[in-house]
């Protein structure tokens, strides 16, 4: 992986570096980058899984500003294709980091969003010394799931009515978790 220093991220130091996966870049969101990603998170099939109010620009500037949340934008062939984040867990008898994401429906199914939590994972692995990392889609997002077990997270088990959803019902989430040595 090719870890290059990005000048002027919204993010800063943690996450200020440039990451190369197989197919998509990873750079810290900037700006500029905030109407591409709340026109995907506007998407009803995005919409769907990570809801919002009725500023998802307001929001997607929250999330990169948060200096807790790492986050990145998706680059695929120069344009933005969605946003990954990661946190993390510092409790010493507990410390992990987990990540989150979505990605532009128009290039889904062609492995990227697997590559871009690939790549992450081995950022968030190497450079900051975690040993184990979570994310919780829903758990009837079954394309999400497949996606992150082909990057070696494994099924911990389903979180019973962990989420609201954007009608205000709640829905099941599963735990999956990856440990280092797991990464595919």
């Amino acid at each position: 992986m090719n870890v290059i220093a990005a000048p002027g991220a919204l993010c800063g130091p943690p996450c200020a570096a440039v990451l190369h996966g197989a197919a998509v870049l990873l750079r810290p969101t900037e700006a500029a980058d905030i109407p591409a990603l709340a026109a995907i998170r506007r998407h009803p099939d995005v919409r769907r899984w990570w809801g919002g109010g009725d500023d998802l620009a307001a929001e997607v500037t929250d999330d990169h500003l948060d200096a807790a949340t790492p986050t990145f934008a998706i680059v695929l062939d120069g344009t933005v294709a969605g946003m990954i984040q990661w946190h993390e867990e510092t409790d010493p008898m507990y410390r992990h980091a987990g990540i989150d994401i979505f990605l532009d429906p128009a290039v889904r199914g062609r492995g990227l969003g697997t590559d871009a939590v690939r790549t992450l994972a081995r950022h968030v692995l190497d450079a900051h010394g975690h040993h184990r990392l979570v994310i919780d889609p829903a758990a009837a997002n079954t394309a999400a799931i497949r996606s992150y077990a082909k990057a070696g997270f494994r099924p911990v088990g389903v979180m019973r009515r962990y989420e609201r959803s954007p009608d205000g019902s709640w829905h099941d989430g599963l735990l999956m978790d990856l440990l280092a040595e797991e990464l595919s």
